[in-house]
C-alpha cells in the first residue's frame, strides 16, 4: 500500500515554489513518501503596502504557520529571513538546510556595476536595510545615486530596470539562483558594502513540534554550521528588539584555517535610511557549539551596538 503524500505548505510565489519544490525532492528521497505542494496565499502576498507599514515580520509567515496548527499542511518551507526571532512552542524548526549565497547583488542597465551607475541614478529596493547601507556606501565613495522604494516579485522589480524606470534594483542572490535566474546579475555586492538580512539565503522547515517521526525525516536536511550562523544573526536582531524590515544586517561566517573551521565571526549593521548614521561591529571567537552559545554571541554583539546608539537609528524599536 503506498503512504499518504506529504503535505508541503508554501507561498505561491515563483521563488516559494521553485524553493518548495526542492525541499519536496528532497524530503521525497529521504522518506520514500512522495511530497504535494499546498499553495498558501499569505497577507504580505495581497497587500500592496510597504512591508515596513504591514509590520514586516511575519507577513508571510503566519498563514503557513496556521495551515500547520490547524492540520492542512505537515510541514512548511520559509525563507528564513521572514521568520519572526520568537519560535511558538507548538512548531519546530525542523531543518535549516545548508545556506545558498548570502549575499546582495544588483541587476542594472547596460550590464553596470554599482561604481559604474551614472550620476543621479535611480536604484529600486524594498529593504530599509539594503536603502541604509547603499546610501551610506554611496556617501563613503563620492557616489550619486538614489534609492527608490519598490515592492513585488523578481519579475516585476527586473522589469522596472528593462522598461527604463530604473537603473537598477537590489536583489538577493539565493532567490535569483533558486528561479535559475542568477545569469541577470550585474554585480554581485560584497558583505562589506552591504551586510544581508538575517538568514538570507537560509530556508527553515517548519512542522508541528508533536510530530516526532517528521522532525526525524526533516532533521537529516539540517546543516549545524548554517543553523549555528542564522541563530547568531537572529539572536542579534531579537535583541536589538527589531522587526525583519528594520535596516538591520548582520552575517555570520565560519573562518577556516584549509578545510578546519576555526573561529566563527558575527557582523552586524544598523543605520538610518538615508545613511547618515550607522553602527556597525564585528566580534570573532569560538565556533559555538551550542543553540545557547549562538543566542549568546549575538546577544554579546547587540548589547555592544546598542552602547554606541543603535536603538535610536532603527525607528521600529517600541518606546
Amino acid at each position: 500500500m503506498t503512504q499518504a503524500p506529504l503535505r508541503l505548505g508554501t507561498r505561491r510565489s515563483r521563488l516559494a515554489m521553485a524553493q518548495s519544490g526542492q525541499v519536496a525532492d528532497a524530503v521525497s528521497r529521504l522518506t520514500g513518501r512522495p511530497v504535494e505542494l499546498v499553495e498558501i496565499t499569505t497577507y504580505g502576498d495581497v497587500s500592496r503596502e510597504a512591508l515596513a507599514q504591514i509590520g514586516g515580520t511575519g507577513v508571510f509567515v503566519t498563514a503557513l504557520r496556521d495551515a500547520l496548527l490547524r492540520g492542512e499542511v505537515d510541514f512548511a518551507v520559509h525563507s528564513l529571513k521572514d521568520l519572526p526571532t520568537s519560535q511558538p512552542e507548538e512548531l519546530s524548526l525542523a531543518a535549516v538546510p545548508e545556506r545558498e549565497d548570502p549575499r546582495d547583488v544588483i541587476v542594472a542597465r547596460d550590464a553596470l556595476k554599482l561604481t559604474d551607475l551614472p550620476r543621479g541614478a535611480r536604484i529600486g529596493t524594498g529593504s530599509p536595510r539594503r536603502m541604509a547601507q547603499l546610501n551610506a556606501y554611496a556617501r563613503g565613495h563620492g557616489l550619486d545615486f538614489e534609492t527608490v522604494a519598490i515592492r513585488g516579485n523578481v519579475d516585476t522589480r527586473i522589469r522596472y530596470v528593462r522598461d527604463g524606470e530604473l537603473d537598477a534594483v537590489v536583489l538577493a542572490a539565493a532567490g535569483l539562483r533558486r528561479i535559475g535566474r542568477i545569469d541577470e546579475v550585474t554585480d554581485f555586492l560584497s558583505v562589506d558594502t552591504v551586510l544581508p538580512a538575517p538568514g538570507q539565503g537560509a530556508l527553515a522547515i517548519e512542522c508541528t513540534a508533536d510530530n516526532a517521526d517528521l522532525i526525524a525525516a526533516l532533521g537529516e536536511l539540517d546543516d549545524p554550521f548554517t543553523r549555528i550562523a542564522v541563530t547568531a544573526e537572529r539572536s542579534l536582531l531579537a535583541a536589538l528588539e527589531a522587526g525583519c524590515s528594520a535596516p538591520v544586517g548582520a552575517l555570520a561566517d565560519l573562518l577556516a584555517d584549509g578545510q578546519i573551521v576555526k573561529e566563527m565571526r558575527l557582523r552586524g549593521v544598523v543605520g538610518t535610511t538615508d545613511g547618515t548614521r550607522m553602527v556597525q561591529l564585528s566580534t570573532t571567537g569560538p565556533v559555538p557549539e551550542t543553540h545557547d552559545q549562538a543566542l549568546a554571541l549575538g546577544r554579546e554583539l547587540a548589547t555592544e551596538m546598542l552602547a554606541q546608539g543603535a536603538a535610536g537609528l532603527m525607528g521600529e524599536r517600541a518606546h
